[in-house]
């Protein structure tokens, strides 16, 4: 059972997501705008799972109340939008939001990127730490931590996914589909130019070492590094 607080101003929306996720066996908290989110998790820190958010909301937009909540909360954020330009989803990588969902959408998908993001972030038990070094990139796969030149730099969950997969099958040429279907762990559904914009993120985290990810023209992507 996951602990998930719907935000959104509209009120059929949040019924709609409400019953889906109640029909699966979690709990659900409403609340119709930014603000009494933030409120909430302020509250709280620790009282939700995961926080499925709108962007366009009074008072206090989504992008708004996602940056606070990841100030005070650990709960991942999955944004919904009835927009889907890249900017606005670069925007909202950019500000830690785990996945972006394009309106009108399936409750059916959202609840499984909902158990996707889920399944990455909680614990799977205690696992040795282990240390995975290519020049100044490192990368400790137990505590989940990456450093660029011992300097620790924060990945959000699918970028740090995305960077371990590629990490792990380094040398080898990974299609779009491959990346999609082992890093967002499900049949993905809808624009593929989420891949993009997340390359394009951790590229930018990654700053240097960037040229580690090389691009595959009409396949996909590879990680080429040697260790030391």
């Amino acid at each position: 059972m996951y602990r998930i607080l719907v935000v959104d101003d509209e009120e059929k929306i949040r019924t709609l997501i409400r019953k889906y996720a109640e029909f699966e066996g979690h709990k659900v908290t409403e609340a119709e705008n930014g603000m009494q989110a933030v409120e909430l998790c302020r509250r709280d820190p620790g009282a939700f799972d995961i926080v499925v958010m709108d962007v366009m909301m009074p008072e206090l937009d989504g992008f708004s109340a996602a940056a606070e909540i990841k100030k005070i909360s650990p709960a991942p954020v999955l944004m919904l939008s009835a927009r889907g330009e890249e900017y606005d989803k670069i925007h909202g990588f950019e500000l830690g939001a785990d996945d972006y969902v394009v309106k009108p959408f399936s409750p059916k998908e959202l609840m499984m990127r909902v158990n996707a993001i889920m399944n990455r972030v909680r614990p799977a038990g205690s696992q040795p730490r282990q240390m995975e070094s290519f020049e100044g990139l490192t990368v400790d796969l137990g505590a989940r931590t990456v450093a660029v030149d011992g300097e620790r730099v924060e990945l959000s969950p699918k970028e740090y996914d995305l960077l371990t997969y590629l990490m792990k099958n380094r040398g080898l040429a990974l299609t779009r589909e491959q990346l999609l279907t082992n890093v967002w762990g499900y049949d993905f559904y809808g624009d593929d130019r989420t891949l993009d914009t997340h390359i394009k993120l951790l590229r930018r985290r990654l700053g240097p070492y960037s040229r580690f990810i090389v691009t595959i023209r009409g396949v996909g992507y590879r990680f080429e590094a040697q260790e030391p």
